[in-house]
């Protein structure tokens, strides 16, 4: 069976159930996330940081950067659920922000740093959180949805290895 270069790991479903062992599971992956990404990326070549991919999608550069962009807002959005009443929180463009200089050309140490910064608080954060507090929602006005805390650890869960795994696409290439 072919891997999809879009979804390599198949695209995020939503659980139907969560239990303790799954918010665990996760916020070991969001724990390991940044060590994973080293790994991944050990031994490419400056060359291979600027290709893409897949035809049409990110390069290298830009998903290391997307990473760090997307898992900030995902950490705000989780102290947002955590202080306020069900607060909307702030869609952005993704496909603008990875067009942005500092996506397209900054060196990927510095995001690589940054989400490891980030990740050691966000799992700091995450272990200290009662169980009850997983079910407190957000609005996400792009998705026209409440999303609760327990979704959104899982879709970061997936969404680490997601694009992991489009950084082995590359390097096997």
């Amino acid at each position: 069976m072919r891997k999809s270069l879009q979804y390599p790991i198949g695209e995020f479903i939503v659980p139907k159930k969560v239990t303790g062992d799954d918010i665990n599971q996760w916020i070991l992956d969001i724990e390991e996330t940044p060590a994973l990404l080293k790994f991944a990326l050990d031994g490419i070549s400056q060359q291979l940081i600027d290709t893409a991919y897949r035809p049409g999608g990110w390069t290298l550069r830009q998903v290391v950067h997307h990473l760090a962009d997307s898992h900030m807002n995902s950490y705000i959005r989780f102290k947002l659920a955590l202080t306020e009443d069900k607060p909307t929180i702030k869609a952005y463009d993704e496909t603008a922000w990875a067009s942005l200089s500092d996506s397209t050309q900054l060196p990927i140490e510095i995001s690589l740093l940054l989400l490891e910064s980030l990740h050691k608080r966000w799992v700091y954060l995450l272990r200290s959180m009662p169980p009850t507090d997983f079910e407190k929602t957000f609005y996400h006005p792009g998705m026209k949805t409440h999303m609760s805390l327990a979704t959104t650890l899982a879709l970061y869960s997936w969404h680490g290895k997601h694009h992991i795994e489009h950084i082995k696409l590359v390097k096997v290439h």
